[in-house]
């Protein structure tokens, strides 16, 4: 008998074109083995994860029942095939509750066979299952169980999705939930367990997912196979990497990082006891940079792609985010797809000029300079009568930031490309931005990445490819936005290792002022570094999507108030 997961990367909202994709890797996985007795794919891999508010519309959830009913009856005759897909609750009228299930149809046959409803339901960080979901409200575990029958063996399958694994207190020392679906399947006597996911990538997320698999695994003498989807569904990435575990804890299989792929599992089975025949183990990334590089990329691809773009456009300052925006768009959507604008104004240094040009030409991307002093002047003469007998300052700045942006949209506009956003997490954080200026943009690539983490990405990159991509100087040059004559980052902000030690402690550690202050900050500088989070707070919800790679994102996970005031210390 073998069992298969498809790694998929589906549209959200194409039903036709996510069935053709699942049924293709029906396909595959048949020809790849004529005994191949069971298929699953990832978690609502009829309709993409997430769904969000097309859930609310009831022809969307009728269109998906004929969608998954029409897949039925075009897969392989002799192969099982676990779909995931939204159910309605027939009982929501009458007893309360959400009018939806987020279930799985066991197709088999041409019809199907059986459905399974997910008992835990997320609503931490960018989860918001309770806004569409019932849990399941069945307490007989034997509902989330099927019989496989192939190549003379009958197994016992326990179904489970995504969050039905991340509940084990024995592996996390505490329980978000009141159930344990993981320990009520064992206790029912399955012979394997198999889990169908969304989860998001974030940084070294993998580690943790295969640490809490194998222990699962082996504290219940049972294998897991664990298919993830993969892809970029608007800020998340989905990194895929699914896996199969054996009853000892050990990975016998994992599919690709952040790659659409494939695992096909061999089982001998005599005696009702899995035998699992070691398949394919795809390499893990073992460097940040290059998990994160991966990620980045695919995020920025499939956005494009999904959302019907072919080229983008970036402001390519010679600095180091533009640089590492205008690597990563190259990468993803081809260097002959990308152009970067060169925008300088009086306080453009020939230096910042001379690195993006050696940049572009590195990439091999196309560049176009558009100077921005007549529109300064033209600005400062409109603004004049009102502006006359005050000190030019960060009004006057911003309006070279804002006449870059508007100069990129119309760009955007007039080919119809992508503009990407380069700002970093840490100056997104503290406001160190432009709102309608460098905050203009389509997708905001490196939103979620330290300006730390950008230049040890940047130098990942040089490493990467045996040469000097990015332009020595652009490392070395202490950063600027070069708005006026001589300015540094360091004139507003504190070194950024310090900053962003200081935003990982408040961002995502919510750490105190005091507790901040105790490991060894300065206080006044704490302090105002928490007043310009929170002040900055408008910004960020009006800013582009941003790519999310950590586990505490300024996106969809995100949800500060606005008009609010936050205790500095206690």
């Amino acid at each position: 008998m073998n069992i298969a997961i498809a790694q998929l990367n589906p549209t959200v909202g194409d039903l036709s074109g996510n069935a053709d994709r699942i049924l293709a890797a029906a396909q595959r996985a048949t020809q790849a083995a004529t005994d191949c007795a069971l298929l699953l794919t990832p978690e609502l891999s009829i309709c993409g994860y997430p769904p969000r508010d097309l859930l609310l519309d009831p022809s969307f959830i009728d269109a998906m029942d004929a969608a998954v009913r029409e897949l039925a009856r075009r897969l392989p005759a002799d192969l099982a095939v676990l779909v995931g897909m939204a159910v309605r609750n027939p009982h929501a009228d009458r007893e309360g509750g959400k009018a939806l299930f987020n279930s799985i149809a066991l197709l088999q046959h041409g019809t199907i066979a059986k459905i399974f409803h997910k008992r835990l339901l997320p609503t931490y960080d960018v989860f918001d299952e309770n806004r569409y979901f019932e849990p399941d409200p069945n307490l007989d575990v034997t509902r989330n169980i099927f019989t496989l029958k192939a190549a003379g063996q009958t197994q016992t399958i326990g179904v489970t999705i995504c969050e039905d694994l991340w509940n084990d207190e024995a592996f996390w020392g505490k329980r978000n939930y009141r159930v344990n679906p993981i320990a009520d399947l064992a206790a029912a006597g399955v012979d394997a367990i198999v889990n169908l996911s969304a989860s998001p990538y974030t940084q070294r997320k993998q580690t943790l997912r295969e640490a809490m698999l194998s222990d699962a695994a082996q504290r219940y003498g049972l294998p897991i196979f664990y298919a993830n989807q993969v892809g970029g569904n608007d800020d998340l990435i989905f990194d895929g990497n699914s896996v199969v575990v054996d009853a000892s804890g050990a990975i016998v299989a994992r599919a690709a990082h952040c790659q659409t792929d494939a695992i096909q599992i061999a089982i001998d089975a005599p005696s009702q006891n899995f035998t699992l025949r070691p398949a394919t183990i795809a390499p893990y990334p073992e460097d940040d940079n290059a998990e994160i590089w991966a990620a980045l990329v695919l995020g920025v691809q499939d956005y494009a792609r999904k959302c019907g773009f072919s080229r983008a456009v970036l402001g390519l300052s010679g600095g180091i985010d533009s640089t590492l925006v205008a690597a990563i768009a190259a990468e993803a959507l081809g260097a002959k797809n990308v152009l970067g604008v060169l925008m300088s104004s009086p306080y453009t240094s020939q230096a910042s000029v001379d690195d993006a040009i050696a940049l572009a030409a590195n990439l091999g991307i196309q560049t176009q300079t558009l100077p921005i002093l007549p529109m300064m002047n033209g600005f400062d003469q409109s603004l004049d009568i009102l502006f006359a007998g005050t000190e030019p300052g960060i009004a006057e700045e911003n309006l070279q930031s804002r006449i870059r942006g508007t100069l990129l949209m119309a760009i955007a506009n007039k080919f119809g490309y992508l503009l990407l956003s380069t700002g970093n997490k840490s100056e997104v954080a503290v406001g160190y931005c432009t709102l309608y200026g460098d905050m203009n943009g389509g997708l905001a690539v490196i939103a979620d990445v330290p300006k730390t983490r950008v230049y040890a990405l940047c130098g990942w990159i040089n490493r990467d490819r045996g040469g000097e991509i990015v332009p020595r100087n652009v490392i070395e040059k202490p950063p600027s936005a070069e708005l006026r004559p001589d300015q540094r980052d360091s004139d507003s902000l504190p070194d950024y290792d310090t900053l962003d030690d200081i935003l990982d402690r408040l961002v995502h550690s919510h750490q105190s002022a005091d507790q901040i202050i105790a490991a060894g900050h300065d206080r006044a500088t704490v302090e105002r570094i928490i007043a310009l989070v929170t002040r900055a707070e408008f910004k960020r919800r009006q800013a582009a999507p941003g790519l999310k790679i950590t586990d505490r994102a300024f996106g969809t996970g995100w949800r500060m108030p606005i008009a609010a005031r936050r205790t500095i210390s206690l």
